[in-house]
């Protein structure tokens, strides 16, 4: 029966990932509500992204929030600091934003909370990516744990679901879910430092890791890159 639906609440950035993950929870029967943060970030062109995949995904709720993580700083996404462009490395780069996924979750978490909902999907990943700590499992599980000891609905015993359903996907495997999902990857964005007529730089290391998974999945990229 349609009472019987449950809610999940999507973190939805406008990025592949998320709408890989978004579309992972509609075919497992969620009824769906997303957030997206507008955080004031360079590629801001993710948002209308983060719009279109809503539409597409026929998520009821969606609700875009402002938080201007520019006021701190500390990453190329957010701050005056040039987005490198020399291939991905072994440290964690300066697209890192500082507790960007701790803080998001928290906003989540509270969403989710407020629309007596318990499932809650992230689409991090921790093979194919920039080395970001806040994508590794050992963080998602302890904010399971911190959800629970967190929040009224934990603290009644009905705890939290965080699922991380590419957590252990290559970008090849997630651009294959896509195309078994019928949802077109020409609807996300990836790119950190969008070139002149909205095109994907084609260098950043998000641009490389999205330009690789097509590649080894043997699949065609509908990304539009500034360099080819």
């Amino acid at each position: 029966m349609a009472n019987d639906i449950k809610t999940a609440i999507v973190l939805l950035s406008g990025g592949m990932d998320s709408m890989v993950s978004a579309a992972l929870a509609r075919e497992q029967g969620y009824k769906i509500a997303a957030l997206t943060i507008d955080y004031n970030q360079r590629h801001k062109i993710e948002l209308e992204s983060a719009r279109k995949i809503a539409a597409t995904l026929n998520i009821e709720e969606h609700i875009i929030m402002p938080l201007d993580l520019s006021r701190f700083g500390g990453s190329a996404l957010t701050d005056d600091i040039e987005v490198p462009k020399s291939g991905v490395g072994d440290d964690i780069p300066v697209t890192y934003v500082p507790a960007r996924n701790l803080i998001f979750l928290s906003l989540t978490l509270g969403f989710a909370e407020a629309r007596n909902a318990r499932d809650i999907f992230i689409g991090v990943n921790a093979l194919d990516y920039s080395g970001y700590p806040d994508c590794r499992p050992e963080f998602i599980e302890a904010f399971e744990r911190i959800a629970d000891l967190a929040t009224k609905a934990g603290d009644e015993g009905s705890g939290f679901s965080i699922h991380t359903p590419l957590q252990y996907m290559t970008k090849a495997d997630i651009a294959k879910e896509a195309k078994r999902l019928d949802i077109d990857p020409a609807l996300s964005w990836s790119c950190y430092d969008p070139a002149e007529g909205d095109l994907h730089c084609g260098y950043c290391d998000s641009c490389r890791l999205r330009r690789k998974g097509f590649e080894e999945a043997g699949i065609s990229d509908p990304t539009r890159y500034a360099q080819s």
